[in-house]
């Protein structure tokens, strides 16, 4: 298949600094320095982080500490910074001010070991329409750096294996979710950083997406959702926290 021909190709492309990108694993001493730092580091150290966009303030002065094993929830209004806080821990942004860390790694000065570490699942799941969704999955898994399932493992797990050669452009918003939720289960992440992972799911996708939390976290793992359904979320996270103001400050767990 003429997709699939462009892929092998450019895993084969993929090799730098006596790193292999993809399904061969990357360096050992490298390895075992991010193992290091995982077994005796904060999986969140976020340090009065602030962003600015133009004029505007999203995040003035947010620190937030989850510890490894740990899942924790993140509330706030529309536009209160939550997706633009996920977006600085996974490295899509840079805080304008302030300092963060995951598992020990600076999100400036060490985004590459960062991304190794994290699955970001965004409100858009990001697809590309005219690939199927096997597809998909196997240009995410050539292109990470961390060791990763196969995608028809991780179709399986979500409940699409029956759809596996589709193209994706015809899939409803609901499937799409659960493709995103295949790709993170495929890349077993050491941090889930989750924005809004409830939305357009029926009662097995919020099932499915509950137990990636579980997995993650009782592997030594953690996770950091962003929410509005909270009773969704209520049975897997074990502390609150609100963002107000540009400020994270612990928050009651929602009844």
């Amino acid at each position: 298949m003429l997709v699939c021909g462009a892929l092998a190709q450019l895993g084969e492309r993929l090799v730098c600094n006596q790193e292999v990108i993809g399904s061969i694993p990357i360096r050992s001493t490298r390895l075992l320095e991010i193992d290091t730092a995982i077994s005796t580091s904060l999986a969140i150290d976020a340090r009065r982080v602030a962003r600015r966009f133009g004029s505007r303030w999203v995040l003035t002065g947010a620190s937030l500490s989850v510890a490894p094993g740990e899942a924790v929830g993140l509330i706030g209004e529309n536009g209160s910074g939550k997706s633009t806080l996920l977006r600085i821990l996974c490295t899509l942004l840079r805080p304008t001010a302030g300092d963060a860390a995951v598992f020990g790694f600076d999100v400036r000065q060490s985004a590459r070991d960062v991304r190794r570490l994290v699955g970001f699942f965004p409100p858009a799941p990001g697809m590309y329409e005219e690939l199927t969704a096997r597809e998909n999955l196997e240009f995410v898994r050539r292109m990470g750096e961390q060791p990763s399932a196969s995608p028809d493992a991780a179709l399986e797990e979500v409940g699409l294996a029956g759809l596996a050669d589709q193209r994706v452009r015809g899939f409803s918003s609901g499937m799409l979710r659960r493709l995103a939720l295949a790709r993170l289960r495929m890349l077993r992440p050491r941090l889930l950083l989750l924005d809004e992972p409830y939305n357009n799911l029926d009662t097995a996708g919020i099932a499915l997406v509950n137990a990636t939390i579980r997995e993650t976290v009782s592997g030594g793992g953690s996770a950091l959702v962003v929410v509005h359904d909270t009773a969704s979320a209520a049975p897997v996270l074990t502390r609150w926290f609100g963002l107000r103001g540009g400020r994270v400050a612990p928050e009651e767990l929602p009844a």
